[in-house]
């Protein structure tokens, strides 16, 4: 499992100047005051300010730092030493008081005490955890009582199909859980499709009810599941952009989620 970690922590070690220099995470316009949370983050989180907020796996911290531009006291945690560096640079440059850890999300109780008001994380992260009972746990184990858990995620359904086919959606990969990563040989990155890297990504599938599931285990009240028939990036090739910013399929048509988003408290 450390191998499959230490690869990963590779990949993003290296993605963290791609993406920082990308269009698509446009850092020049973050600094200039713009919000990276997305508009359903925006909308469901509601009032952060003066709220404490953990945010797992949050990359370089923009969203970490659009939080606390909203008034919230966050604390941001990533396993790649380069993100969490240019994390505390972009905070000091921009006196943005936000706080972050390097470590796996597993190891933070070797780094940090504290309880929250809400637990965040955002698109993109849970295919790089192996073991969401654990993950679960972490989540429970850094909330205060009547705490909020939030999480908005690309849908598992998108991981099943092969996305090189330029025409239409053909089931390609399971879509439940294996102890086991799919491994695969990165060269570009999707910030970038022109970037050269040499690197391995390990990423485990989780079904929508295996992540439900593990939330109930640790008895957090499910407060809603949503699904949305659109995507916030091109994750399907023929996938045509509105003017809302958002990815649909072809004449609008709502035929699979795309993203999901959950919010659980702990009673």
């Amino acid at each position: 499992m450390n191998e499959h970690f230490d690869n990963n922590r590779k990949l993003w070690n290296a993605l963290t100047a791609v993406n920082a220099r990308s269009a698509m995470y446009d850092l020049e316009g973050f600094k200039r005051g713009a919000c990276t949370l997305d508009p359903i983050e925006v909308a469901e989180l509601g009032d952060v300010r003066g709220k404490s907020i953990l945010h797992l796996q949050c990359h370089f911290g923009q969203d970490t730092m659009s939080l606390a531009r909203r008034g919230a006291r966050v604390t941001g945690v990533d396993f790649s030493d380069e993100a969490i560096a240019l994390a505390k640079s972009l905070a000091s440059e921009l006196e943005i008081p936000a706080e972050f850890i390097c470590c796996n999300i597993y190891d933070l109780p070797q780094h940090l005490e504290k309880r929250f008001d809400m637990v965040f994380t955002s698109a993109g992260v849970l295919c790089w955890i192996n073991d969401l009972a654990a993950w679960a746990q972490l989540i429970d184990r850094y909330l205060k009582l009547d705490g909020t858990f939030y999480i908005r995620e690309f849908h598992p359904i998108t991981g099943v199909f092969d996305i090189t086919n330029p025409k239409e959606l053909s089931a390609h990969w399971p879509y439940f859980h294996s102890a086991e990563p799919q491994v695969w040989e990165e060269s570009g990155a999707y910030s970038d499709h022109d970037a050269k890297l040499d690197c391995k990504s390990c990423e485990w599938q989780h079904p929508l009810s295996d992540v439900v599931n593990a939330l109930l285990s640790v008895d957090l009240k499910l407060e809603f599941l949503h699904e949305f028939p659109y995507c916030s990036y091109d994750c399907f090739p023929f996938l045509e952009k509105g003017g809302d910013g958002r990815w649909r399929f072809p004449g609008g048509k709502e035929l699979i989620p795309l993203m999901y988003s959950i919010k659980a408290t702990k009673d």
